[in-house]
């Protein structure tokens, strides 16, 4: 039955339980039911009808599958054992392969790889549908590795001890069964895990709150409880020199933002001064590393601060941490890690990247810049143990991704591989520009368009927004995005928006909870700036998020149907009164609230994209789709999305992969036909 405006209005203001006993949708919440999975299937034949039938699917589908099946990629390297380690991935091994090559073999065009799990193999001879979701390993002989195995791509992982010198699995070796888990080493016969040790012990966002000491004969000793109110409790070991484990912290997630820290000790747990809005980034030459995400005991946020260990151990009441860093206000802390001997710091300048490399000496810490290229996008890919070298990648959105290897003792660095151009560059330009939102603040974003085009209103375009979980969002070369959309002459906007972290902290913070509004207001303020320049209009403008920005594209399809005319909205978050209640949502009500609080259901109410649809209003098409293995943004949201638009009359497309996890690419087929869905459907809104 159709809900009229008046009685949802008054459906908002009700308690959490009423809101769901109302709601007719609930039963698309049940993941794998027959009804749910039937009505899914039902969706998926439609929308394959309209999408995959249209004549651009096919040769899109062959442009996308030959960009993430190409062997000419560049083998993604983390250190391991003196060489390479590289999950690789292609039209033959959809599942993958996990394998190592010595580091000088890996620089050049042609490694000799050696195979160490075929995951393809291990899923039919087990008739499971693993994925390699990384291993971690025990230091420094390194031969020794958990391996994590999804079963369908999604965030829960089956632990198994693997020995990479007889390429098997350990016989009677360390194994857990699947779940949302934490592992680390402390020695050859011993681990500290954080795992759901009896039925039902897992925080309210479905983690571990309780770690425990595992020997090798199965005996478990606890270590830290924490409440099942709490996000999660991680241990982070301490490793020094030769991989010695030095100390052990626990890091009790509170919320999504806030943590404690604690050093265990043979007495107990010492707690670490600290502020809440703290995150643990590193441990090297005896300092453990941490960033501030607020003002704290005279550093401001963004800081990064540095304990010594042995001061902490003595006696942390009286230890006092250094500063090693304070970011300027168009600057980003974006990832700190460790060499052997260094710090590694990579940053954001006016959404630019760079890196530093920090020694440790005599008590002070000194930083050098590593000579990399000048206005890119800069990311870290991995550091070594046993040295000072670190991998990073050079990118932007003409610029196809490079890998440089660089050492931060000598602060020489040079380009070791390069991704081939995946699409013509030559014919787009990147401009970035400045809109101003609701309340005056200035608002970047990055344009890239073609070079002749008209400024006429007239120019498909497809505008990013992510906004939340202080993540950033800087150019990156997207060959998906290159050869389907740009090659056919469209345009590709990314908002800056606030609640990333491409200006700190504040930059998020200035639109968390009550404020969210002002992250919607920014992207509105986007899309009209474009049209102020005659860039593009409402008819040839759309939008696509996905996850957090789900939540992003439904609000601004619901408060500004008039500004687009494309809406893409994958794996997302949509019933913002109930995602708390639904896989990890538990877990973020730090970034949005708190539904079952009166004050923060009231806010929150005003936004939320599934509660805020209305009968008569003409909104645009949107294409929605999820993931059935989506262990983390529930797969509900979707359906229950798509199942109200249809109530209300609304024309939509709907599509739900059936295995994959949150990120959607686990397999390299379905991630073809899952973006060359997305751009046939783009191209028949915005360039038909």
């Amino acid at each position: 039955m159709k809900m009229l405006a008046g009685a949802l209005a008054a459906l908002l203001l009700t308690a959490p339980s009423a809101i769901a006993q109302d709601d007719p949708y609930l039963w698309l919440e049940e993941v794998e039911s027959p009804r749910a999975l039937a009505w899914a299937e039902a969706e998926n034949a439609r929308t394959a009808g309209v999408l995959e039938t249209d004549p651009r699917y096919q040769p899109m589908l062959a442009e996308a599958r030959a960009i993430f099946t190409a062997r000419d990629r560049i083998p993604t390297p983390r250190f391991r054992a003196g060489g390479i380690d590289n999950l690789w991935q292609d039209a033959e091994h959809p599942h993958g392969l996990w394998r190592h090559a010595s580091e000088a073999s890996y620089r050049t065009a042609d490694p000799a790889w050696e195979t160490l799990i075929d995951v393809d193999a291990l899923s039919k001879a087990e008739g499971r549908n693993w994925f390699f979701k990384g291993a971690t390993c025990l230091k420094p002989q390194e031969t020794l590795c958990l391996v994590r195995l999804s079963d369908g791509g999604g965030d829960a992982v089956e632990l198994r001890e693997f020995d990479t010198s007889t390429k098997a699995f350990v016989a009677g070796g360390f194994r857990f069964a699947e779940a949302k888990q934490y592992v680390e080493w402390l020695d050859r016969d011993t681990l500290v895990v954080g795992r759901e040790w009896t039925p039902g012990e897992v925080t309210e966002s479905g983690y571990p709150y309780v770690l425990k000491i595992v020997g090798r004969d199965g005996a478990a000793r606890e270590i830290f409880r924490g409440r099942k109110t709490d996000v999660w409790a991680q241990p982070v070991v301490l490793r020094g020199e030769g991989g010695r484990a030095d100390g052990l912290i626990v890091d009790r997630g509170l919320s999504f933002f806030e943590a404690e820290f604690s050093l265990v000790t043979d007495k107990g747990l010492v707690p670490i001064a600290l502020p809440k809005k703290t995150r643990e980034e590193a441990y090297v030459d005896g300092q453990v590393l941490f960033s501030l995400q607020e003002a704290w005991g005279g550093f401001q946020p963004g800081a990064v601060v540095a304990y010594d260990l042995a001061a902490l151990k003595a006696d942390a009441a009286k230890a006092r941490p250094t500063l090693v860093f304070q970011p300027g206000p168009r600057q980003a802390v974006q990832q700190v890690a460790a060499t052997d001997g260094r710090l590694i710091v990579t940053l954001l300048e006016d959404v630019k990247g760079a890196v530093d490399a920090y020694d440790f000496a005599d008590g002070r810490w000194s930083g050098k810049r590593l000579p990399l290229p000048a206005d890119a996008n800069i990311q870290l890919v991995d550091t070594a143990g046993s040295d000072d070298e670190l991998f990073v990648t050079v990118e932007g959105f003409l610029t196809p991704t490079s890998l440089w290897l660089a050492d931060a003792a000598s602060g020489e660095a040079a380009q070791v591989k390069a991704l081939p151009a995946r699409f013509d560059a030559s014919t787009h330009v990147v401009e970035q520009f400045w809109a101003t939102s609701s309340d005056g603040a200035k608002i970047p974003y990055f344009l890239v368009r073609p070079k002749a085009a008209k400024l006429d209103g007239s120019l498909p375009t497809l505008m990013y927004g992510y906004g939340g979980f202080q993540l950033a969002k800087p150019p990156i070369y997207m060959p998906e995005a290159g050869k389907l959309w740009m090659e056919r002459g469209g345009a590709y906007v990314i908002a800056n928006i606030r609640g990333g972290g491409e200006f700190g902290p504040a930059w998020h913070q200035a639109v968390l909870r009550e404020k969210r509004q002002l992250a919607f207001d920014d992207f509105a303020a986007v899309a009209r700036d474009l049209a102020a320049r005659r860039i593009t209009s409402a008819r040839r403008l759309g939008i696509y998020g996905r996850s957090n920005g789900g939540v992003l594209t439904t609000v601004s399809m619901t408060q500004h149907p008039e500004l687009w005319n494309a809406v893409v909205v994958e794996s997302p978050l949509i019933d913002m009164l109930r995602y708390h209640k639904l896989s990890a949502g538990a877990s973020w009500v730090g970034e949005y609230g708190n539904p079952d609080v009166p004050e923060d259901r009231a806010f929150i109410a005003k936004y939320s994209g599934y509660q805020n649809l209305k009968p008569g209003v003409r909104y645009p098409l949107a294409y929605i789709t999820t993931n059935t293995r989506d262990d983390r943004v529930h797969p509900g949201h979707a359906r229950k999305f798509a199942a109200r638009l249809k109530e209300l009359g609304v024309p939509y497309l709907y599509y739900e992969q059936t295995f994959g996890g949150h990120a959607n690419d686990a397999d390299p087929e379905l991630n073809a036909r899952r973006w060359a869905r997305h751009y046939v459907y783009l191209a028949q809104r915005l360039m038909d």
